[in-house]
């Protein structure tokens, strides 16, 4: 048990999915996990373990912003001891080739600023994924048929973010979307030795202004999860 997990030595599985909002952690264990239980609820960031496959998974909200991800994942990774986070969850496009609906595997994540940037000091360090995680999770999505883009992206740490001139840049040079938790993921997992990866799902388009409705998110957001569990196994 840690501050802000409750979970009991043992509750928390090597592999953990981590969804931004802990309702659709709810959501995903009950549709993809057996027998899952629920193993934490502090502060209403609900966690479950179960298993899928026979192999046994957590799902754990993360909240929204690195600094809520940072806590999670630091008690995560130091005190229950696991080994490979995903992250999944929704993200904005930065390009008209990645379209509302698209699932985006990020490569690598810029950011202006994150709570690790400060261990850095004037060193740009760029957080990346797990190479074994991405090469599956690409191979997984291909196999569903799955419109499916790699590269980098941008986890900002506002988002009603009013930098135009910053967004105009990123776009320039091929940033594929913005979401606000990857970063930090990457830079944390790399620290402590560990596998990660953030498989994101667009749910909006900053160039088209294009939404992805609300009750078309949940099927959406299930392709993300399969395609997640079968990189973490397969």
């Amino acid at each position: 048990m840690t501050i802000h997990i409750g979970a009991k030595e043992g509750d928390i599985a090597e592999t953990v999915l981590m969804p931004g909002d802990p309702y659709r952690a709810k959501w995903a264990a009950e549709t993809f996990l057996k027998d899952a239980k629920l193993v934490n609820e502090v502060r209403g960031m609900l966690g479950f373990t179960g298993t899928w496959n026979g192999h046994r998974v957590t799902i754990q909200g993360s909240g929204m912003g690195m600094p809520s991800l940072s806590i999670y994942a630091n008690e995560l990774i130091r005190d229950y001891n696991a080994q490979t986070l995903i992250r999944i969850g929704s993200t904005g496009s930065m390009q008209e080739n990645v379209k509302v609906r698209d699932v985006v595997l990020a490569q690598a994540a810029a950011t202006a600023g994150s709570p690790s940037r400060t261990i850095f000091k004037d060193f740009n360090y760029s957080p990346v994924a797990d190479f074994d995680l991405l090469h599956k999770a690409f191979h997984a999505a291909e196999a569903k048929g799955t419109p499916t883009h790699v590269g980098s992206i941008y986890s900002s740490d506002t988002f009603y973010d009013e930098r135009s001139d910053l967004t105009e840049q990123m776009m320039r040079h091929g940033v594929l979307a913005v979401e606000m938790e990857a970063a930090e993921l990457y830079t944390l997992a790399a620290r402590y030795g560990r596998r990660a990866l953030a498989i994101l799902t667009v749910s909006d388009h900053l160039i088209t202004h294009e939404a992805l409705p609300a009750e078309d998110r949940e099927r959406t957001f299930g392709d993300m999860v399969e395609i997640a569990l079968e990189a973490a196994f397969k």
